[in-house]
């Protein structure tokens, strides 16, 4: 009898899953499965300790998915990726594998481990990987001369021409194997990780629970999602980035939900608007494939790499802490902090703040991100960061600067998200919360909130000077100077 090994990363589920599914063909294999965690590695990554316990609840899950199944899942603990490759090998030795397979992952520590892995199986295990962390595979959509896009507008046409020849399909959960189902797994030991609790309300743990959430979004939320998905204090947006992160989802399921639900999302119908921030995930995982320095925290524009940012260690604890003397910023931050996620506008509002108002460097507030987010991922955060600090692919204009203020008082018009996560301004009515000193100083009272720790405009001129100062260092004349208006 042959053995069919899966292991199982960032793909924690039954449904839909490419190579558990293929490890599952042949019905007289013997199927087993193996995660194996790296607590050294994700200290280096700055693994949020939310995530490893989302990570560890959802394998306690798929453990029992499986099981049902009759396939058993070990979890074995190492070190960092070069002692996986050794526990990898060692348990294919032990279990006798005569195949592995395994769903790719982009990042370029993993696709190093990933060819060790090979390397070191190649004389007797068949090792076969699949792209299943996307809908599809990097470098399928490049231009005409078989590059990579730089800018994501094209890269989403094409994309969706991609998908409209052809859909990639959702393969089915496996069937139970011929042995049957297995007895109730042995639990497997604590991540030797530090682990923070999650809201079970906010984030319920395991596959049934993400699998009814895209439905009930695709059916009841995506109609209203481009209207209400700028403003943090309506419940407009999917939230289900924590399972796309660790794989409960996967995006092709997100995918064939919605157009279920909308068929025409794939030409402007109903439901693109959520369609299009899937293809933002597509475009950040194929870039990072790409451009494997993007995971060495480099900056794509060059030049960029010469601002000299502030070393404020003060003002960096400020904005971490949620105490920044800017209302929408602090609530945003208190939110992750607090829950583990933040809303989609408000990272562009906090990653603005502390790039272009404080001009520290983007890559201290990337580490701060991924050390607190449940769906932490690096292709996505790092994009996202770099959008911000204008150093990426098709990211804002380095002149442009958002106004913490006007942003708040634009999309938190009533002031309801400040007042939830920032109770000393509750009292403050309306619009008035998003300047609370100025409502302060005209009802004579005192306030237990801080004073901003920058004034915006000086802020704006002195990150454009630095941003200028940057480019004439360089030499780079591909834009003309402007100082464009604050958004």
């Amino acid at each position: 009898m042959t053995t069919h090994l899966v292991w199982f990363r960032a793909d924690l589920r039954v449904n839909d899953n490419l190579a558990l599914a293929a490890a599952c063909r042949d019905p007289q294999a013997r199927v087993i499965g193996l995660f194996i965690a790296t607590p050294l590695q994700w200290r280096e990554h700055h693994l949020a300790p939310r995530q490893a316990a989302w990570m560890q609840a959802h394998l306690h899950d798929l453990q029992r998915s499986l099981a049902e199944k009759g396939i058993p899942l070990t979890v074995l603990q190492v070190d960092d990726f070069a002692a996986s490759v050794d526990a990898l090998a060692a348990f294919c030795g032990q279990q006798r594998v005569d195949a592995l397979f395994y769903n790719y992952q982009y990042e370029l520590n993993e696709r190093q481990r990933d060819a060790a892995v090979e390397k070191r199986l190649a004389d007797g295990v068949v090792c076969q990987g699949f792209d299943d962390y996307v809908m599809l595979a990097p470098g399928s959509v490049t231009t005409g001369n078989h590059e990579m896009y730089k800018v994501f507008t094209p890269f989403s046409r094409a994309f969706l021409k991609r998908l409209q020849a052809h859909l990639p399909e959702c393969v089915s959960a496996p069937a139970v194997r011929a042995s049957g189902p297995l007895d109730d797994p042995e639990p497997f030991a604590p991540f030797h990780y530090p682990q923070r609790e999650l809201d079970a309300t906010l984030f319920p743990v395991g596959e049934k629970a993400a699998l009814s959430r895209l439905r009930h979004f695709c059916r009841q939320s995506v109609a209203d999602y481009e209207r209400d998905r700028d403003y943090p204090a309506v419940d407009g947006t999917s939230r289900l980035s924590p399972w796309l992160a660790i794989g409960v989802l996967s995006p092709r399921q997100c995918l064939h939900r919605l157009l279920c639900e909308h068929p025409d999302a794939l030409t402007g119908g109903q439901g693109a608007k959520w369609l299009n921030e899937l293809l933002w995930r597509e475009f950040y995982l194929h870039i990072l494939a790409y451009w494997p320095a993007l995971c060495r925290y480099k900056a794509f524009i060059p030049w960029t790499e010469r601002v000299q940012w502030n070393q404020n260690d003060a003002q960096f604890a400020a904005w971490c802490e949620g105490k920044t003397g800017y209302p929408i910023v602090d609530a945003a931050m208190r939110q992750m902090n607090t829950t583990g996620w933040m809303h989609n506008r408000l990272r562009m509002i906090t990653g603005s703040f502390l790039v272009k108002d404080l001009l520290i460097d983007w890559r201290r507030g990337e580490r701060y991100f991924m050390s607190q987010l449940v769906d932490g991922m690096l292709a996505a955060n790092n994009g996202g960061w770099q959008w911000v600090a204008s150093t990426g692919h098709d990211a804002a204009p380095w002149f442009r600067i958002f106004n913490p203020t006007t942003q708040g008082e634009r999309f938190d018009p009533q002031g309801d998200f400040v007042r939830q996560w920032l109770p000393e301004l509750r009292h403050i009515p309306g619009k008035d919360v998003h300047q609370p000193w100025l409502w302060a100083q005209k009802q004579r009272v005192t306030l237990d909130y801080p004073q901003p720790i920058v004034e915006h405009k000086q802020a704006r001129v002195a990150t454009l000077a630095a941003y200028e100062a940057a480019r004439a260092v360089t030499g780079s004349h591909d834009e003309k100077h402007r100082t464009g208006k604050p958004d």
